[in-house]
Parts: C-alpha cells; sequence; structure tokens
C-alpha cells in the first residue's frame, strides 16, 4: 500500500495524523495523482517535487502553518513547478460500506462514450454509472485508488430526497470497505445531502490534474 492510501486508510477509520501543525510530503501515488490533504493541524503534500523545496514554499506562502499547505500562495507556486492544475479546493468525506440492495432504483450506463462516462474515466479508474430518473451516480477509483462517489440531480427534482438516495446507493455498491466523496464547501446543498447520507468530514483536500 503507498503512502497516500495508507493515509487515507487510517483517516477512513478514525486515525488521524498527528494535529501538530506540521506537514508531511510523501510522494504521488500513481502519475495521475498530486495534491495536498489538509486534516486537523497537519497537512499532507502527496507530489514529486522535492521535499526541501515544498517546505520552503509552504514557509513562504503563511506565518501560520495550519494554514499554510491551502494558502493560494502555496498552491499556485505547486501548480506551476508541477505543470498541473487544480479546480477547487474540496471537503473530503467517506461513508463505510452498507449491505444489501440500494434505496433507488437503478440503470447502469455501460456506453463509454457517454458525456458522464466519458468525463469520469479523465479521473477515475474501473468507472460505473448508473442512472436513476432525474439523476446519475458515478462511482470508480480516484485518488491512491480509493472508491469514489459523484453524483448530478436534475434541477426539476431537487428537494425530493433523490441526492441523499444516490448518495446512499454508492453506499451499497461500493466494492470498498468505505467510499469517499468531495464536495466544494460552498454548495451546502451537496454537502448537507452527503452528511444526510452518512458521509463523514475527514479533510479538505487539493487535487492537482493534468490538462
Amino acid at each position: 500500500m503507498n503512502e497516500v492510501a495508507r493515509i487515507l486508510a487510517d483517516a477512513a477509520s478514525g486515525r488521524f495524523p498527528a494535529p501538530d501543525g506540521t506537514t508531511t510530503v510523501v510522494p504521488p501515488p500513481n502519475r495521475r495523482d498530486a495534491g495536498v490533504l489538509a486534516f486537523t493541524a497537519h497537512s499532507v503534500v502527496f507530489t514529486d517535487a522535492d521535499p526541501a523545496w515544498v517546505r520552503a514554499e509552504l514557509a513562504a506562502a503563511s506565518s501560520d502553518p495550519l494554514a499554510a499547505s491551502m494558502n493560494p500562495g502555496f498552491l499556485v507556486a505547486l501548480m506551476a513547478r508541477t505543470g498541473l492544475h487544480m479546480n477547487t479546493i474540496d471537503l473530503l468525506t467517506v461513508a463505510d460500506r452498507l449491505p444489501g440492495a440500494p434505496p433507488v432504483e437503478l440503470r447502469e450506463i455501460e456506453d463509454p462514450e457517454h458525456p458522464r462516462v466519458a468525463r469520469a474515466l479523465k479521473f477515475r479508474d474501473d468507472v460505473r454509472v448508473w442512472a436513476a430518473d432525474g439523476g446519475v451516480l458515478v462511482l470508480g477509483r480516484g485518488v491512491a485508488g480509493r472508491w469514489e462517489a459523484a453524483i448530478e440531480v436534475d434541477e426539476e427534482v431537487r428537494h425530493r430526497g433523490l441526492g441523499r438516495a444516490l448518495a446512499t446507493a454508492a453506499r451499497h455498491l461500493t466494492p470498498g470497505d468505505v467510499v469517499w466523496a468531495q464536495q466544494s464547501p460552498g454548495n451546502a446543498r451537496s454537502v448537507r445531502t452527503f452528511q444526510a447520507a452518512g458521509y463523514r468530514p475527514v479533510a479538505s483536500e487539493a487535487l492537482l490534474i493534468a490538462g
């Protein structure tokens, strides 16, 4: 198990890095994945950049070591150094697998040219996509091989519990012991939906991607 996968597995089990105000720098788990995980008073930077450079940039970005890893100045420097870019800083959440059938009727989409499938394949492996009346559920392997879920709900059927049902369905369908999901902190509706479905917040996450 690579170091990022171990850290995530520990966090999913409630074992977090020591809240000592430091930053751990580890190699990326593969060529695609790089970024920052900010836990309570401890950050993890996974990158192939020189750790000494990372620590120097963190010190230059902010006088507060608890905030430095998510400081825009550091993230911009990290993007420039790696040639990658990021979309947003997300809230990272996790939930345990549930037994039995999902609580919503789903139809699997197997067409690799389907827009939602094609987009998911850019960021995840072993992607599967299901459609419900008014929504979509995506499940695949993301950072460090973790199983990740993403959902979409059509505007005209919002506020009827479909988002929570789809997020819960991912807990029934995941092949792993847990399933992860990211939400933009500003998307309060999405945050509430996943937490209502039993997902626990564990960290903030800034992922760097190519293209």
